[in-house]
């Protein structure tokens, strides 16, 4: 059973970005940080010393290296150890948490694209996190001008964009009918903007979503 915001003692807000490969989640993120100074930035995969880790293993090398299969278990892996050591601590002192990705990532990367594994990623979730965000945000944008974005960053990160266009066109289908699955949950944001006015857009829907002091 998933663990909910509201079950047990008053902690904090957990706020997630997902969104295609260059979207400018990450830009959201760090922009709703400077909001939000007391907040905890992390991300996923990583966020904590084991996961980052991990995280070198998923996002380098050839985009072959691993089954999606394999992939699924890699990020589970680190999404525990991070949940463990970073995620759960902050909820639990009242701290706000940030996270670029969380398990709607694997979800769609995964679940919806890789193999049609969606079972799979929900049952693995299911008995081994059971935690989802408060307030998902889901920055849309065109694939074509996201995938240019982000392979210009060269990161070193590459192994999703290295898959081509066609695969983030199916990663915004994915994410598209994951927002509108859980309307509750998800607030869908049009990305193809300035970042000023995004984020503008997101500082409202947070305040929105405050716990009551």
């Amino acid at each position: 059973m998933a663990e909910h915001a509201h079950d047990g003692p008053p902690h904090g807000l957990f706020i997630s970005f997902e969104g295609i490969d260059g979207s400018g989640k990450s830009t959201q993120t760090k922009l709703l940080k400077d909001r939000l100074p007391d907040a905890v930035l992390t991300r996923e995969p990583g966020g904590s010393a084991g996961a980052e880790e991990i995280r070198a293993l998923l996002l380098t090398g050839d985009p072959d290296r691993w089954s999606a299969e394999t992939e699924i278990l890699l990020f589970t892996a680190a999404r525990r150890d991070h949940l463990e050591k970073t995620i759960r601590p902050a909820l639990a002192a009242g701290k706000t948490v940030i996270c670029d990705r969380f398990a709607d990532s694997t979800r769609v990367y995964q679940g919806a694209t890789r193999g049609a594994l969606r079972g799979a990623v929900d049952t693995l979730h299911d008995v081994m996190i059971g935690r989802e965000p408060d307030l998902t945000f889901i920055i849309d944008m065109d694939p074509a001008v996201a995938l240019s974005r982000g392979l210009a960053r060269g990161s070193g990160e590459d192994r999703f964009e290295d898959m081509g266009l066609a695969f983030q066109e199916t990663l915004r289908h994915g994410f598209l009918a994951l927002a509108k699955a859980n309307p509750d949950r998800c607030v869908l944001i049009d990305g193809n903007r300035d970042p000023v006015a995004v984020a503008a857009e997101i500082t409202v829907h947070v305040a929105d979503r405050m716990p009551a002091t």
